[in-house]
């Protein structure tokens, strides 16, 4: 193993040798040896560099992707929504967002403990993730909060996709195990849609999204219409 590490080490510094057009043959030993010695250096400064990059790729991945779902966090989806409206604002097109809020998530906690919340917190983030397009921008606002980002799709086909995506939580339910047998718990979502309005920045847009969400809610205890 270490002939072939030789080998590989070898035959980069003799491509790196090519490249800088030297001919070693024509120059003193003691020459020939300081550029050797310098193009090893270049080659592990070359190793260093990648390594530095993928481990950065790896962090700013880290830096986006929330802690316990597979989807973008909080300050990620907060770019990316201001990064929707920049486009949204140079072609027209229409923008909304969806605020999402589960109902009962507190009790799951409480009862089954949060081992049971966070599972029922990747079921919710996998039937978001399931229901919405690619070109969608899906985030874990905090808790049992999240958002979602519809790009160049109108209010109607916005409450439409929320009304989907609330009938889908909105079946969930959390049961005890067999030796801990309870009546079992019903998951929610209370889902409040706006449409971008152009000027809008996106702490505004997010802002009345969950004013939406909390009139949703509020309906819902009521037992009024979702909406009119």
């Amino acid at each position: 193993m270490a002939d072939d590490g030789f080998s590989v080490q070898a035959d980069r510094r003799r491509a790196l040798i090519d490249i800088l057009g030297l001919d070693l043959a024509a120059l003193d030993r003691h020459t020939r040896a300081a550029i050797e010695a310098l193009c090893d250096e270049v080659i592990a400064l070359r190793e260093e560099l990648a390594e530095a990059r993928g481990a950065l790729s790896e962090a700013e991945l880290l830096a986006d992707n929330d802690a316990l779902c597979p989807m973008f966090n909080r300050r990620a989806f907060e770019r990316e929504v201001r990064r929707e409206i920049a486009l949204a604002t140079r072609f027209r097109t229409p923008l909304c967002l969806i605020f999402v809020d589960l109902d009962h998530f507190k009790p799951v906690n409480d009862i089954y403990g949060h081992a049971t919340g966070d599972a029922v917190l990747l079921k919710v983030s996998e039937i978001l993730l399931s229901l919405t397009r690619d070109t969608d921008i899906v985030g874990r606002l905090g808790g049992d909060e999240f958002g979602l980002v519809l790009s160049q799709a109108s209010l109607d086909d916005s409450e439409r996709k929320a009304a989907q995506l609330s009938n889908r939580i909105d079946a969930l339910t959390v049961r005890g195990t067999e030796d801990a047998p309870t009546q079992g718990l019903r998951i929610g979502a209370s889902c409040g849609v706006v449409a971008w309005q152009p000027g809008e920045d996106a702490q505004h847009l997010i802002a009345r999204a969950d004013q939406a969400m909390f009139a949703h809610k509020s309906n819902r205890k009521a037992g009024r219409p979702a909406r009119s």
